[in-house]
């Protein structure tokens, strides 16, 4: 994995998602369920999240994380909406995330200095975001879109630019290495930790365990 520098993304926080390795997708329904779900990933091991805006906590449950849990890194996914892009920076979130590449809610991230991976799935999609200046880029969805055969093909013509993917959709304990151990990842994100049914059961003794699985995976492959 290896991080870059570019306009669109804290060099901060690009250096803590290349040091994780990992983000959990979540999906939160109850605000009273965030800070427990938050530190059961903490002692797990994961220590960056992308807490999706699908449900109507989300925005809540985001701020309780950063303020209860500092030691985790909190995202922001499925960002659609200029308002949303306001709420994500008036509560200070590390960075954001949308599944497509919309050059207003770019331009807006910018505007509120909100680190923001657009998502691409195509050539013409990285070259959307290349020209709003981003160089850290969601790939989604993942698995379904032809997986790391199919980023590699399309990466390769923007190779000399730089730039560094997060994919999601589709990635789990059980693919997870190639992406892991490409210099083109800098995390994979995925759901499969943290499935919503787990957290609607207040499951947290399993969603250590597989922060944990997840982990241990990462420090074998950088060793």
């Amino acid at each position: 994995m290896q991080a870059v520098e570019q306009k669109s993304f804290s060099p901060q926080i690009i250096n803590k998602l290349n040091d994780t390795g990992v983000i959990a997708v979540l999906v939160i329904d109850e605000l009273q369920k965030a800070i427990p779900l938050a530190k059961a990933l903490i002692k797990g091991g994961v220590n960056a999240i992308e807490l999706t805006l699908r449900t109507p906590v989300a925005i809540e449950a985001a701020r309780a994380i950063k303020q209860e849990v500092p030691d985790i890194l909190v995202g922001l996914g499925t960002v659609l909406t200029e308002d949303q892009v306001k709420a994500a920076s008036k509560i200070e979130v590390d960075f954001a995330v949308a599944p497509g590449c919309n050059p207003r809610i770019i331009k807006k991230a910018q505007d509120y200095g909100l680190s923001f991976a657009p998502g691409i799935a195509t050539p013409t999609d990285i070259e959307m975001a290349l020209e709003q200046g981003c160089r850290i880029l969601k790939y989604f969805p993942a698995e379904t879109s032809g997986g790391l055969k199919h980023l590699d093909s399309m990466a390769a013509p923007y190779q000399h630019l730089g730039l560094s993917f997060i994919p999601l959709g589709g990635i789990n304990i059980s693919n997870a290495i190639p992406y892991l151990k490409s210099s083109k990842i800098l995390a994979v994100g995925g759901s499969w930790m943290t499935k919503r049914p787990l957290i609607q059961a207040a499951d947290w003794k399993a969603i250590t365990k597989n922060a944990k699985e997840i982990r241990n995976l990462i420090d074998q492959i950088t060793g």
